[in-house]
């Protein structure tokens, strides 16, 4: 059983980036000594919804001021970066932390990203496949020649390479992408956007219960399920609603305009949020539901400091351990 958090990042209102980011640092170094097997960071470009703009990066900051938790991403975007590249920062993080780096990928969106890094929707479109097999062998071989439709070079040595290559994880949205990730042998990594029966139906499509597959929640913790929504529905969508209005398309499709209080109400739904019985049945019964053994909460859902803190020092002393204990 593992349970880690999520940090997004988020600049919330009348927040600038430095008081994001070190939230984010704070929120991890907090993490490990409230008893947290891991972190995960996000990674975006131009928005509020989160301001890391390399998961990468931060991950070696967090894993030099830490000392026992593993830091992740979730998830590092291959529709914007050489896989090779972003291979040979895996790998010198996995080298430099003795093995406590983990590498979560997915394919990201149709954003404007693709227009300002140059790869295009060609990458985001046809891509992501290519990308994922091309970052694989990197990961695991001594010496690396590509000749593919996005990607094509002449024999050259892997440098640095880890002695034994972190762990992969693929962010899956769409049974596609889910059979992307299972051809491959990977686990997947389900958001916090699908319940317990939506992820079970996903590892099941799979066909692989026995990878470490990650369930991503929203958790909010306090005496009473009454006040543990209260707080979630006044403070997330302050900032939820200006963060996800920075999701742009490249081509100026057309996409939903977001309701950030009814996410915000469907998370409370889904997720641990509530007392701390509350938020261990939730987390037990979608252990039970899905098979997954491997939990990870995103704890920032007031947007600030020091409900931040809060949350993660009161998970970590009247939430985990009996989640634990019941599994």
């Amino acid at each position: 059983m593992r349970l880690g958090i999520f940090l997004l990042a988020a600049r919330a209102p009348g927040q600038d980036d430095h008081a994001a980011l070190s939230r984010t640092v704070e929120a991890a170094v907090a993490a490990e000594r409230a008893g947290f097997d891991d972190v995960w960071l996000a990674e975006h470009h131009f928005m509020s919804y989160g301001v890391v703009p390399s998961a990468t990066l931060l991950a070696g900051h967090l894993l030099a001021a830490t000392e026992r938790i593993h830091v992740g991403t979730a998830v590092s975007v291959l529709s914007t970066r050489h896989p090779v590249a972003l291979a040979e920062e895996a790998a010198m993080l996995a080298l430099l932390s003795g093995g406590r780096f983990r590498l979560g990928v997915g394919r990201g969106g149709p954003w404007r990203d693709l227009e300002v890094f140059g790869t295009g929707l060609p990458r985001y479109e046809r891509g992501f496949a290519e990308s994922l097999d091309l970052l694989l062998t990197w990961l695991r071989s001594d010496r690396v020649s590509w000749e593919g439709e996005h990607f094509r070079f002449r024999e050259v040595p892997v440098v640095p390479r880890a002695r034994v290559a972190p762990p992969v994880t693929v962010a899956c949205t769409s049974p596609a992408t889910e059979a992307l990730a299972a051809e491959r042998g990977l686990p997947m990594l389900l958001g916090m956007h699908v319940d317990a029966a939506e992820k079970a139906a996903a590892v099941a499509r799979h066909g692989d219960p026995g990878l470490p597959h990650i369930s991503v929640h929203v958790a909010q913790v306090a005496d009473t399920r009454e006040e543990a929504v209260g707080t979630v529905m006044a403070e997330m969508p302050r900032w939820l609603g200006p963060g996800l209005a920075g999701y742009v398309a490249v081509d100026d499709r057309p996409r939903p305009s977001p309701d950030p209080a009814g996410y915000a109400r469907r998370m409370c739904g889904i997720h641990p949020v509530g007392s701390p019985d509350d938020c261990v049945e939730s987390l037990v019964t979608t252990a039970g539901k899905t098979g997954i053994r491997h939990l990870v909460l995103m704890v920032e859902a007031t947007g600030s400091r020091t409900g931040t803190l809060e949350n993660i020092a009161r998970l970590g002393t009247d939430v985990l351990p009996k989640v634990r204990a019941a599994l």
